[in-house]
């Protein structure tokens, strides 16, 4: 499994790169290997408020359909429209190719509640 250290990761499987008071939001290889092959991506539009722990998106594979939770709270500024075509980047590149979406942060201190890689790491092999 791969896990950047320099990411921040959620207890709901999403990994979260900081680039300012901004962050890139995406799901882990861990949940993208469980999932199986993604067929289809589902995420917000550029604008609207997204709230910790709370469902921002969606993805679907052969498997199931899994809700995307917010790791942080704040307002999406970007979102990777290259998914809707191509929903396989998620197995291919979940930390490269595949980021879901830019949220400005609304309250930097949630920041303070994600896992460390080796914290993620632990949570999964649980």
């Amino acid at each position: 499994m791969s896990l950047p250290e320099d990411l921040l990761y959620s207890k709901e499987h999403e990994w979260v790169k900081k680039e300012g008071n901004k962050v890139r939001i995406g799901i882990t290889d861990f949940a993208q290997d469980e999932l199986g092959d993604i067929v289809f991506v589902e995420l917000p539009e550029a604008g609207d408020e997204i709230t910790v722990d709370e469902p921002f998106g969606s993805v679907e594979s052969v498997k199931t359909v899994s809700e995307l939770y917010a790791p942080v709270s704040g307002t999406i500024v970007e979102i990777n429209e290259e998914l809707e075509d191509s929903p396989e980047f998620v197995n291919e590149s979940p930390y490269e190719k595949a980021w879901m979406v830019v949220v400005e942060i609304s309250d930097e201190s949630e920041l303070d509640n994600l896992l460390k890689a080796q914290e993620y790491k632990d949570l999964t092999e649980e």
